[in-house]
C-alpha cells in the first residue's frame, strides 16, 4: 500500500465533520432537482380531454434533467487542469458555492412566478446546467484535496455525499406531508438547500482556521497522467461502470414506477420507495466501507462484482413502470420494487466508495491528488454515459 499524507490535527473531529458537510454540499444541486421531479412535472403538466393531467411526452423531463446534470461534471472535470493552474482553490470552492446558492434562490423565487410551460422548461434546464457546472468545479476541487489526506477523510467525504440524497428526499416527504398548498410546499423545499449551501460555505471558510497544515497541501497539481492512469485503471473502470449502470435507470426509469396500492400512499410512493430508499441505502453502502473493505483492491473479484450489477437494469425495467409500450410487468408489488432498489443502491454506494478510496492508495503520495482528480473524471464519464443510456432504456420499457 502506498502511503498517504500525514493526518492533520483534528481537534474534536471538527475536520472530519467539515469534510462530511462539504461532501453533502457537493451533491445538493443534483439531489434537490432530481427529487423534485414531481414538482417539475406538475408545472409541465397539460390538461387532456378526460380532465386528467399528463406530462407532455416531448419534454422527457427525467431524462433531460439527468443528462444536463451530469454532462457539466464531465466537461468541467476535463477543464480542471486549466482551472487548477489559473484559479486558486479558495476561489474555485467558495465561488462555486456562492453561485450555487444564487441559483437555488432563483429556483425558489420561480416557484411563485407563473410561466408558460416551454419557457419554464427552458429556464429549468438552463438552471440545472449551470448549477451542476459549479457543482462540478466544487466536486473536482474537493476530490483533489481529499485525495491528499488519509483514507478516512475520503470515506467521510463520500459518506456526506451519500447523505445529500437522503436530505433531499426527507425534505420532499415533509413538503408533501405538510398541510400547505403545493406552491408553498415547493417554496419551503427549495429554501432548504439554500440553507444547506450556506452552511457548507461557512464550513469551508472555517477549515483553514482548524487545520494549519492545509494550505501547504493545496499546491497546483503535478500531472503525471500516464503513470497514474496505468496504476489506477481498474478502479477507474469500476467507478465508471458503477455509475453507468446506476444512472441508466435511476431516476429516468425508477421515478416512473407506480404503486400497486393507489390512494393516499400514491403521493408518497416515489419519494419514499424510489428516492429515499435509494439515498439511504447508497449512504449505507458508502458508510459500510469504514468497517468492511472487501474485496481487496488487488482482487480480480472486485471488477467482476462491479460488472455483475448490470443485472439491475432489466430487473428495474420489469417493475411497474408506467407508461410502458413493449416490456411486460413481472415485479408489480411495491415490496419487490423496494427490495430491488435497496440492493441496487447499497451496491452502488459501496463499490463507488471503495473505488474512489482505493485509487489514491495505488500511487505514490505525491500523485494522490492527481489520482483523485482523474477518478473524478471517470466518475463523471460514468454518470454521463449512464444519463445518455437512460433515453433508449426508458423508450424500451
Amino acid at each position: 500500500m502506498k502511503g498517504q499524507a500525514d493526518a492533520p490535527q483534528d481537534r474534536g473531529c471538527l475536520v472530519g465533520i467539515i469534510f462530511f458537510i462539504l461532501g453533502l454540499g457537493t451533491l445538493l444541486p443534483w439531489n434537490f432537482f432530481m427529487t423534485a421531479s414531481l414538482y417539475f412535472q406538475g408545472r409541465l403538466a397539460t390538461q387532456s380531454n378526460n380532465d386528467t393531467e399528463e406530462v407532455r411526452e416531448e419534454y422527457q423531463f427525467n431524462n433531460w434533467m439527468t443528462l444536463l446534470s451530469q454532462l457539466p461534471l464531465l466537461v468541467f472535470t476535463l477543464l480542471n487542469s486549466f482551472l487548477y493552474q489559473r484559479i486558486s482553490e479558495a476561489v474555485r470552492i467558495a465561488g462555486s458555492l456562492v453561485f450555487i446558492l444564487l441559483l437555488f434562490i432563483l429556483t425558489a423565487v420561480l416557484v411563485k412566478v407563473p410561466m408558460e410551460q416551454d419557457h419554464f422548461f427552458s429556464v429549468t434546464m438552463a438552471t440545472i446546467w449551470f448549477i451542476n457546472s459549479f457543482g462540478a468545479v466544487l466536486q473536482g476541487s474537493l476530490f483533489g484535496l481529499v485525495g491528499l489526506l488519509p483514507q478516512k477523510y475520503s470515506t467521510v467525504f463520500m459518506s456526506g455525499q451519500g447523505l445529500a440524497g437522503t436530505f433531499a428526499a426527507v425534505a420532499m416527504l415533509l413538503a408533501i406531508a405538510s398541510d400547505a398548498d403545493s406552491e408553498s410546499a415547493a417554496l419551503g423545499y427549495f429554501i432548504t438547500p439554500c440553507v444547506g449551501t450556506l452552511v457548507t460555505l461557512f464550513s469551508y471558510l472555517l477549515l483553514p482556521r482548524l487545520v494549519s497544515e492545509l494550505p501547504a497541501l493545496l499546491n497546483p497539481l503535478s500531472f503525471t497522467l500516464t503513470l497514474v492512469s496505468v496504476s489506477i485503471w481498474v478502479m477507474a473502470f469500476c467507478v465508471t461502470f458503477v455509475f453507468t449502470v446506476t444512472l441508466s435507470v435511476f431516476p429516468a426509469v425508477t421515478a416512473d414506477v407506480r404503486t400497486a396500492f393507489p390512494g393516499k400512499w400514491e403521493r408518497f410512493f416515489i419519494s419514499a420507495c424510489c428516492f429515499l430508499m435509494f439515498n439511504i441505502n447508497d449512504w449505507l453502502g458508502r458508510t459500510i466501507t469504514t468497517l468492511v473493505r472487501w474485496p481487496r483492491k488487488e482482487s480480480r473479484l472486485f471488477p467482476a462484482l462491479v460488472v455483475s450489477r448490470v443485472v439491475f437494469i432489466p430487473l428495474l425495467m420489469l417493475c411497474n413502470v408506467q407508461p410502458r409500450k413493449f416490456l411486460p410487468v413481472y415485479f408489480s408489488h411495491d415490496a419487490l420494487f423496494t427490495t430491488i432498489m435497496a440492493v441496487f443502491s447499497v451496491s452502488s454506494g459501496y463499490f463507488v466508495c471503495l473505488s474512489m478510496t482505493y485509487a489514491p492508495q495505488l500511487v505514490e503520495p505525491k500523485d494522490a491528488e492527481t489520482a483523485g482528480a482523474l477518478m473524478t473524471f471517470f466518475l463523471a464519464l460514468g454518470l454521463s454515459i449512464g444519463a445518455a443510456l437512460s433515453f433508449p432504456l426508458r423508450a424500451l420499457v
